[in-house]
């Protein structure tokens, strides 16, 4: 009976592993910050030299939630988010046009091709993906980030009142988005309610703050 157990135990561990494991930027980066939003792709990407479909094509991937092919991709090179039990496998948009994106399909180096969109809702620029996902999940703070990023301020402005500061939150609320700034309500570890606007990017492009999907 023991060694059965053993045996079942080790069935489930390898089949753990072959899951692959939700992917959520951590880190801010300072890479590749020229990004128009993100593209939900699909399970079969063709990237294309131009955005015309007899343009040469640069690199044809699919994946499951599982695993890649070819195998040389990596999940956390293609995606800047995947969770795949919510069906979410986004990747940078760097330009677009009206039927194609051109997207990052390595993040390590940068590598891009264009794609072709078969859903025009599937592209989301910062600002609808920030309201979108961080109205609904809350956002956290990236590490790396400046410390100045924890200071509540009274208007969008660096020069404006700090009127308190982000300590160790349970949860940053986004309340709304106004150009690089956004308006957030804390509850932090000393239980008292905060109020002000923080950075989420700097003016070149970086991220500082994440919806914190789950």
């Amino acid at each position: 009976m023991k060694k059965i157990f053993v045996c079942l135990m080790i069935m489930f561990g390898l089949m753990q592993t072959v899951l692959a494991a939700d992917i959520m930027p951590q880190d801010v980066s300072m890479k590749f910050t020229a990004t128009l939003g993100l593209y939900q792709a699909s399970n079969n990407i063709v990237l294309h030299s131009e955005p015309r479909e007899n343009s040469p094509i640069v690199h044809s991937i699919k994946w499951n939630e599982k695993e890649v092919f070819p195998d040389t991709v990596k999940f956390s090179d293609l995606f800047v988010v995947f969770i795949p039990s919510k069906e979410l496998a986004l990747m940078a948009v760097t330009d677009e046009t009206e039927d194609w994106v051109e997207v990052i399909y390595n993040n390590s180096d940068g590598s891009r091709g264009w794609m072709k969109k078969d859903d025009p809702y599937k592209f989301l620029s910062w600002l609808n993906f920030y309201n979108m996902y961080g109205r609904k999940y809350g956002l956290y703070v990236l590490k790396g980030a400046p410390e100045s990023v924890n200071d509540m301020r009274s208007a969008t402005d660096e020069n404006s009142q700090v009127v308190a500061r982000i300590n160790m939150p349970k949860f940053i609320k986004m309340n709304a988005i106004k150009g690089n700034w956004v308006l957030v309500s804390v509850v932090d570890i000393d239980a008292q309610p905060k109020t002000g606007y923080i950075r989420w990017r700097a003016d070149n492009g970086i991220k500082y703050l994440f919806p914190a999907i789950k």
